[in-house]
């Protein structure tokens, strides 16, 4: 965020408050493989990102919280006393049901907030971890707790399966809270078990925005959480995690369609997981990228979670010299690829990216390199 950015969110908080705020940042991430895996207990390999979120924030001496968007020009509040608070179905949703996780932990008091983001909403980064991780680490600080950044993840799903209605796993924010600079982070679901992997230096991490927008909590993302849990009761298994790739190619068969193609997705993602961490690991960038790829067509044709703006850009981007492997992240239904490639490509790439999209679209994505980047922490 810049010098001008952080003037901006002073000032707007002094139109709120005269008390002066502390500074919190939490990261959006962008998940290198490892989709639709997390609900499932399974294992993904996420790193935070170079965009984050940025809370201005003080105490209130009443129970009000009162929030400031910047980025959407809104503002909203809630009172932490209220009975039986239900969501609104607008963004406030996402602080409101942190503050109803965080008040199950520790006391709270009311606070002011100003918030603006460098994650683009809406594209896949996880915008909504990086907001309710600020959120949180500042109603935690303003009033007076402390909570490790494992428990702030949970506080962040909490909010989003409780109260907003989106039935997501814990990889958004524990990438976001556990974030390590020029590291992604091997995930597991199940135990919650954040392990750093080096991003070898000769590789370039790039994100291109497809600019479709989605909302998941009202798209087919619960769907197929739900195919999930039903692909495992029939297989007798607690969740596709402890289906084998051996278990699975002896009983797959069993499964009706659609559901035998969800859990090969599941099972097989799990595996390439593993296999990217390992090549990672070797400085292996063509092995790595095999696997992304290979993420990808499954995404697309097993779990039906693509869209034709992220196949395309996907198509581009196996087109460019230099590039190892591209995929879609995120839930899917539009937002964003990643792409994994050497450095001296990214030029390259960007302007394959941009002349493809274009020539079918009609318009240009967004197309950034991003770094690995620590987790979120107070500002000074």
């Amino acid at each position: 965020m810049t010098t001008g950015e952080l003037d901006a969110l002073r000032g707007a908080f002094a139109q709120m408050s005269a008390r002066e705020p502390r500074f919190f940042r939490a990261p959006g991430r962008v998940n290198l493989i490892g989709e639709h895996t997390d609900y499932s207990e399974g294992f993904v390999l996420p790193m935070a990102i170079d965009r984050a979120t940025i809370a201005a924030a003080a105490g209130r001496d009443d129970r009000r919280v009162h929030v400031r968007s910047l980025d959407r020009g809104e503002s909203a509040e809630f009172t932490l006393d209220e009975h039986d608070p239900k969501p609104s179905g607008t963004w406030i949703d996402y602080a409101h049901g942190v503050a109803l996780a965080l008040a199950r932990r520790v006391p709270l008091n009311g606070a002011d907030f100003a918030l603006h983001t460098t994650v683009p909403i809406g594209a896949g980064l996880s915008s909504s971890a990086a907001f309710e991780l600020a959120v949180a680490s500042a109603l935690l600080a303003v009033a007076g707790g402390t909570l490790p950044p494992r428990e702030l993840a949970r506080v962040g799903r909490e909010a989003e399966n409780g109260f907003v209605g989106l039935r997501s796993g814990i990889m958004d924010q524990l990438a976001s809270a556990c974030g390590v600079r020029d590291h992604a982070l091997l995930i597991d679901c199940r135990s919650e078990d954040v392990t750093p992997v080096p991003i070898p230096r000769e590789a370039a991490i790039v994100v291109a925005d497809t600019g479709v927008k989605h909302e998941l909590s009202g798209s087919a993302y619960n769907d197929r959480r739900a195919e999930s849990e039903e692909a495992a009761r029939l297989l007798g298994a607690r969740t596709l995690r402890d289906v084998s790739l051996e278990e699975f190619a002896r009983r797959g068969g069993e499964l009706p369609e659609p559901l035998r193609r969800r859990a090969r997705h599941v099972v097989t993602e799990n595996a390439r997981v593993l296999d990217t961490v390992a090549a990672l690991r070797a400085s292996d960038l063509a092995e790595a990228g095999a696997r992304m790829n290979a993420s990808h067509d499954s995404l697309r044709d097993d779990y039906e979670v693509s869209a034709p703006e992220l196949d395309c850009l996907v198509d581009a981007a196996r087109t460019v010299d230099g590039v190892y492997g591209a995929r879609m992240t995120g839930g899917g239904f539009g937002g964003s690829i990643v792409v994994l490639a050497r450095r001296d490509a990214v030029g390259s790439l960007t302007t394959a990216l941009e002349a493809a999209y274009r020539a079918r679209y009609g318009r240009t994505p967004a197309v950034e390199e991003v770094r690995a980047s620590d987790g979120a922490a107070p500002i000074g």
